[in-house]
């Protein structure tokens, strides 16, 4: 291929419209604008973000960030935390409080699955990861969601 040879794909290139050439045309007398109102005037249109008059986007949203108020925050605990407690305990937010793991449960507990777990234990708590779960199951626990 050479350079003389190159040319644009097939609708990459379109002719513009020459507006305002006659009512055969299409678009003419008018030119495409239809009758009156603000748009049709030369030099019309409203500027970018404008809404009519209702209070803008842009103006309604904070500029420094916001703190969603309905968001739940969790106390989150790993796995391998629970390795303290002795075969058989059942784990919930009150024993990991008293065993100096959490100092406030804040909207619940989370079961996070980091590191590995040795010990048989119920564990109570508001939410478990996937990996959590599984290897609380795996040495023979129960993983349940209060």
């Amino acid at each position: 291929m050479k350079l003389h040879e190159l040319k644009p794909t097939d609708g990459a290139r379109k002719d513009k419209v020459r507006v305002g050439r006659g009512t055969g045309s299409g678009s003419g007398k008018t030119s495409g604008r239809g009758h009156k109102g603000q748009k049709a005037r030369s030099g019309g249109g409203v500027r970018p973000g404008f809404e009519g008059g209702q209070m803008p986007i842009y103006r309604r949203l904070p500029k420094r960030g916001f703190k969603n108020v309905w968001r739940k925050e969790f106390a989150e605990v790993n796995v391998e935390v629970l390795n303290l407690f002795d075969d058989g305990t059942t784990v919930d937010a009150v024993v990991l409080i008293e065993a100096g793991i959490l100092k406030n449960v804040q909207d619940g507990v989370r079961i996070l699955g980091n590191g590995s777990l040795t010990k048989k234990l119920t564990v109570k708590a508001q939410g478990f990861t996937k990996s959590a779960k599984e290897k609380i199951e795996a040495v023979g626990g129960r993983a349940e969601v209060v």
